[in-house]
């Protein structure tokens, strides 16, 4: 009886073992990857971003991911990433360390993002660092939207991948211009009094050069009847090159004082503050950048000839509502076309450690829009490293002076500043990587 009972169970535990095994053949087989990371499932790959879509920084910068998630559409309708779909989980910042913490806390925690891309700042970059701790979680911080020089540290901040030139390496560049172009010249200085400044300060002395006068300003200070205090110091020290290293309000703030104050410099804006999209919504009329020069690692957003322009222009008006294409739009797509690569550059069994693997050991030879070389290798998480300058036209347009693009590159310690003569690679076909 005890034998019969036996078969019986033995009976029923096969018959169920058969009905598991043709329900478990029904589920695809990525599904049980034991590697399969967070945020990442079969069919998506969930990426985050803070950013402020409101507060003061939110003019030019708020538009940035849904620039970005137009590319990635762009990719999506064209079959991915290994059959992927990429969606972008935005938060608003505000531009405000604390706000930032909690909501990148949320993009891991809540959202359950695979990776940050982008994210705005340096003082926020740098309070997430220390409270959220990313390089500790082992999470990707891709493509960190501030050229502080400590991000490239990869001791320091493991999984995160700087990818504009420092600001140590644009003052470099800067001095290096100014030295060429305006020997002998009083020179002025108006610079943010934070770790963006402090990076500009060092550049501008190790290329040599000494400012007659320098105004500092704080971080959220600056409004027109600041500026009024900063134009009547350079202008009685008579400072006729004026240098202005801060936010693009800031700049706005400086450039129209300057113009009621009938102040007359040669202004030159750093890369950061020289948007001219953006100084227009702050009120500024374009005839009052008139002359000013600039300085970028990308083509100018105008610039129809170029293959990258051309093509993102396009993914603007399709997948963009047609928003005004300006230098903002095109740093976003250009991050989004990196972060595509990056994450094929990942593999088909897509995790944290291959992604920065990937970029290690090929971004390097990423496609990129950027007019300068990417320097990523082993260990080394630099991402851009050149600027060329430009003057603006009465359209409030950055046009390369000499008609055509000069980028100096440099690092961020002692080396030198070289002309260079990098090839970008061209365009992917379509426009969608194939890495």
């Amino acid at each position: 009886m005890f034998a019969l009972r036996r078969t019986k169970r033995g009976v029923l535990a096969s018959a169920t073992l058969a009905v598991s095994a043709l329900a478990i053949s029904a589920i695809p087989a990525q599904a049980f990857s034991v590697h399969a990371e967070t945020g990442v499932t079969a069919t998506q790959i969930k990426l985050g971003i803070t950013i402020p879509l409101t507060g003061s920084a939110a003019p030019g910068y708020s538009k940035i991911p849904s620039a970005m998630q137009a590319y990635f559409n762009y990719v999506n309708d064209n079959g991915g990433v290994y059959g992927r779909k990429i969606s972008l989980v935005v938060k608003d910042d505000a531009y405000l360390p604390t706000l930032a913490v909690a909501k990148t806390n949320e993009l891991i925690l809540k959202d359950k993002v695979f990776a940050v891309v982008g994210a705005l700042g340096t003082a926020n970059n740098k309070a997430v660092a220390k409270s959220v701790n990313l390089g500790r979680r082992g999470i990707p911080d891709l493509f960190v939207n501030t050229g502080y020089s400590g991000f490239a540290d990869a001791k320091k901040y493991p999984t995160t991948f700087s990818l504009f030139p420092s600001y140590i390496m644009e003052a470099k560049i800067m001095g290096q211009y100014i030295k060429e172009n305006f020997a002998g010249k009083k020179l002025g200085l108006i610079y943010q009094d934070d770790d963006f400044g402090t990076d500009a300060l060092v550049g501008f002395k190790q290329a040599g050069v000494k400012f007659d006068v320098s105004v500092p300003y704080a971080s959220g200070s600056q409004s027109a009847q600041s500026a009024q205090g900063w134009i009547g110091k350079l202008k009685a020290a008579g400072a006729e090159v004026v240098v202005m290293f801060g936010v693009t309000t800031a700049s706005g703030a400086a450039l129209a004082t300057a113009a009621a104050m009938a102040y007359k410099a040669q202004w030159i804006l750093g890369s950061v503050g020289g948007d001219a999209t953006t100084l227009k919504a702050v009120g500024v009329p374009a005839y009052v950048l008139t002359g000013a020069m600039g300085a970028s690692f990308l083509p100018a957003p105008t610039d129809t000839t170029d293959e990258y322009v051309k093509f993102f222009q396009g993914i603007n008006t399709k997948y963009n509502g047609d928003a005004v294409f300006d230098n903002n739009v095109l740093v976003a797509m250009n991050t989004a076309m990196m972060a595509v690569q990056a994450l094929r550059a990942g593999g088909k069994n897509l995790t944290h450690a291959s992604v920065m693997s990937g970029l290690e050991n090929s971004g390097s030879s990423f496609a990129s829009a950027s007019l300068s070389p990417i320097n990523y290798a082993s260990g080394v998480h630099v991402g851009y490293s050149g600027y060329w300058f430009g003057t603006y036209n009465s359209a409030g347009e950055l046009k390369p002076n000499g008609g055509a693009y000069s980028v100096y590159t440099t690092d961020s310690g002692a080396g030198a500043i070289v002309k260079s003569t990098f090839k970008r690679p061209a365009l992917p076909a379509n426009g969608l990587p194939t890495n």
